[in-house]
């Protein structure tokens, strides 16, 4: 039985064991899409943005590199036949070493953006998890779960929408429009999707 199985059962056999009074006042649920929301975010939507940018930026150079490779072992596949063979060895092995290190750099850019993202997206992170311990506290949820570990739950459980707009409440981003903040407008519409 894996430790979520058991945990699972554990509670779910620890609310069976409570009067039926005392169980409706101790727990209260919640979920939010953590995902969702930090996406959503006018943070997210910036970050987002430079991360595609700077991902664009990488890809044209890799893509203009690839040109480059391409270019070169297409003549090199045209002038091997007349090279002599000492020629046509140190040229497939210049012609592979730029092939090796061109995966090279893609793998190093692709590891840069993946580092980026994270530097990104992990400040935002721990700021939703504030706003969303703000909403717990506030309105007396004892447990606010990530939407990914549920099989199912009304979508008035759902806390996703107030979250985003607290957190852009909170976390003012400069040239953000009021009109761009409105994604969870009021608490009653933490059931809409």
């Amino acid at each position: 039985m894996s430790s979520r199985q058991f945990l699972v059962a554990l509670l779910a056999t620890a609310s069976l064991a409570a009067p039926p009074v005392a169980r409706a006042a101790e727990v209260k649920l919640a979920y939010v899409d953590l995902q969702r929301a930090v996406a959503e975010t006018e943070e997210g939507k910036a970050a987002r943005a430079k991360l595609e940018t700077a991902r664009d930026a990488k890809q044209k150079e890799i893509d203009k590199d690839q040109e480059a490779v391409r270019k070169e072992r297409e003549t090199f596949e045209k002038q091997a036949a007349t090279m002599t063979e000492a020629a046509r060895n140190q040229k497939g092995q210049e012609l592979q070493k730029r092939i090796v290190d061109l995966q090279g750099r893609f793998e190093k850019g692709r590891a840069e953006l993946a580092q980026q993202e994270r530097d990104m997206f992990g400040p935002i992170l721990e700021k939703m998890q504030a706003s969303i311990a703000t909403i717990a506290q506030r309105d007396g949820f004892t447990m606010v779960v990530e939407k990914a570990a549920l099989l199912y739950a009304p979508p008035s459980l759902d806390v996703t929408n107030e979250a985003i707009r607290l957190y852009n409440e909170k976390n003012k981003v400069a040239g953000a429009t009021p009109a761009s903040t409105t994604s969870g407008s009021k608490k009653s519409d933490t059931s809409k999707k």
